[in-house]
């Protein structure tokens, strides 16, 4: 029995809905039902929840980490000394002003980045909408996104202006501002100037690292 089973065996059993189970273990719905469907986005792989979100998972269940953790053939119990290879990441439908990234609720995918690269720090995933990073980023890929304040002239960057959803754009600063710069050439560059970039304004939410392009 996997982990997905396990909690779905216990949700049945308590009469327990994926969104009570999610709020007592600190995760969302879509995340529950990601484990019990037993598939990954990206790999053959079941994806493996974080040391501090099975521990939650398991005493909300009122079990043993080793009981979580058994393999699926029910007879060698996973270690947590082998930290899993890939940690999943909320996909994001668009990224809502002033809300805490721990807090959004508008996840509709996962995806999966190494646990190297996670440890470098705080990651999430965007859904693309629209045609102005084309051909490169089309409508419907997923980008994987390095929250981060700042960014180096020329990086491909998650925008907020004016507190609207967030944009994808390269992003090339001036001495006098910055230019947001899209792919597509029907797309003309959007200037901003310093005192702009304050009153409208412009943040940087973080640095696009990958693309995961969809079939």
């Amino acid at each position: 029995m996997n982990i997905g089973e396990m909690i779905k065996r216990f949700r049945d059993k308590n009469g327990v809905t994926q969104q009570t189970f999610a709020d007592n273990c600190g995760v969302s719905k879509s995340y529950v039902s990601l484990l019990e469907s037993g598939k990954s986005t990206r790999s053959k792989e079941p994806i493996i929840p974080s040391i501090e979100v099975a521990h939650r998972m398991a005493n909300y269940m009122k079990i043993s980490i080793d009981s979580l953790f058994d393999s699926v053939d029910g007879k060698q119990p996973v270690s947590l000394l082998e930290e899993p290879r890939a940690i999943a990441i909320p996909v994001l439908g668009f990224v809502p002003a002033g809300v805490p990234f721990e807090a959004i609720e508008c996840i509709i995918d996962y995806e999966e980045i190494p646990v190297e690269m996670a440890r470098t720090g705080e990651f999430f995933g965007l859904q693309i909408k629209g045609d102005s990073m084309a051909p490169r980023i089309v409508d419907g890929d997923v980008v994987i996104v390095k929250k981060q304040p700042t960014i180096e002239s020329g990086d491909i960057a998650i925008i907020m202006v004016n507190g609207d959803d967030a944009t994808c754009k390269r992003v090339l600063y001036h001495e006098s501002g910055l230019s947001l710069i899209s792919n597509n050439p029907a797309y003309p560059p959007s200037y901003f100037t310093a005192q702009e970039m304050e009153r409208i304004p412009i943040q940087v939410i973080g640095k696009v690292v990958e693309l995961r392009g969809k079939f």
